[in-house]
């Protein structure tokens, strides 16, 4: 999952940005208004974290931008406490939820999961196909029972599957939401994650459509 940080305090922005990478996300900074705007607009995110208060262009602004360009992406806003007119104009603006500052990392965490979660139709933390359960809250997927040891690039691709269990997922969209702008990408090794992921779990739920990309389901006969 690939989550944009909008937030102008270089330090709360890193700290931000380190919680989210440990967490296993993909994560790009920007650091004032315009540079968010840009990369919302041009890059596809699971989620973006943005603060109101940004240098060249605020962020309510940022939103109302991106909202009224059909940018549909879950966007969390961040908010000084006593600036309860900021939230109700973050909200307005087409915000899905907020957080005010000082915060606790992990209360951010656990709203960018469950904004992502419900953007993909999930209510649950866990997310089950078959005999494979995903728990977003722990970053971490277990088959019949038993702990998957994956690489961070494995999870990301089985996590992403999982979110949009059932949908047929393209080479290019799992590169985009797998790595940051900056990273050297290249849709082949998709395949090589994709081999290993399959051999690691064990189970035949990925299924290759041709000339199309991936997608992950559950057995027919499964309950």
């Amino acid at each position: 999952m690939r989550i944009l940080v909008v937030e102008d305090d270089v330090n709360l922005n890193r700290q931000l940005a380190d919680t989210l990478k440990e967490a296993g996300y993909v994560v790009d900074q920007a650091f004032d208004g315009e540079e968010g705007h840009f990369l919302g607009d041009t890059e596809p995110y699971d989620a973006i974290i943005l603060d109101i208060g940004l240098p060249e262009l605020d962020g309510v602004t940022v939103l109302e931008k991106w909202r009224g360009a059909g940018r549909g992406v879950p966007v969390l806003i961040l908010t000084a406490r006593d600036r309860w007119s900021d939230k109700v104009a973050g909200i307005d603006a087409g915000a899905d939820d907020y957080v005010t500052k000082p915060f606790h990392v992990e209360e951010v965490l656990a709203r960018i999961r469950a904004l992502i979660r419900r953007a993909a139709g999930h209510s649950s933390s866990e997310i089950i196909c078959g005999p494979v359960r995903l728990d977003t809250k722990s970053s971490k997927a277990t088959v019949n029972g038993a702990t998957l040891k994956l690489t961070s690039h494995e999870y990301r691709l089985l996590s992403y599957l999982m979110h949009h269990m059932g949908e047929v997922v393209s080479r290019t969209e799992l590169v985009e939401h797998m790595y940051d702008q900056d990273f050297d990408r290249d849709s082949n090794t998709i395949e090589v994650f994709v081999g290993r992921l399959r051999k690691k779990m064990g189970v035949d739920l990925i299924e290759t459509v041709r000339g199309l990309g991936y997608r992950i389901q559950a057995p027919k006969h499964a309950n």
